[in-house]
């Protein structure tokens, strides 16, 4: 099953949603008003969406998360090297690493994951 598509705003709820879980909707409301400046209805309509494509479950005023913060990354990163790297995972790292050179850690654990995948 593919992850959802998360927008923006979504995802800042999202993670809101991550640090609390499983959390009421009414203190959903409080946090999100709290964090984002959002009113009632915003965070219950989001709420309502979010659950209609699967990403999260209300039931009993109780909201848990159905998709990771892990996928939902995942997802947003392989679309973004897909879309502008043409799916070229070397093509991104070498434009990330012109505008932001790695650490000597960055190197290893990236060496890391390469030598887990030969």
């Amino acid at each position: 099953m593919d992850t959802p598509k998360i927008f923006e705003s979504e995802y800042r709820f999202c993670e809101i949603l991550w640090e609390h879980e499983p959390v009421t909707s009414g203190e959903l409301v409080r946090l999100c008003r709290e964090k984002l400046e959002w009113k009632k209805s915003t965070t219950y309509t989001v709420i309502r969406r979010l659950t209609e494509r699967g990403v999260l479950k209300s039931e009993h005023a109780i909201v848990t998360s159905l998709v990771s913060k892990e996928e939902v990354q995942s997802q947003e990163s392989a679309e973004v090297v897909e879309r502008t790297f043409s799916g070229s995972l070397p093509g991104f790292i070498a434009a990330f690493t012109r505008k932001k050179p790695l650490t000597s850690d960055e190197a290893n654990e990236i060496q890391k994951i390469i030598d887990s995948y030969k």
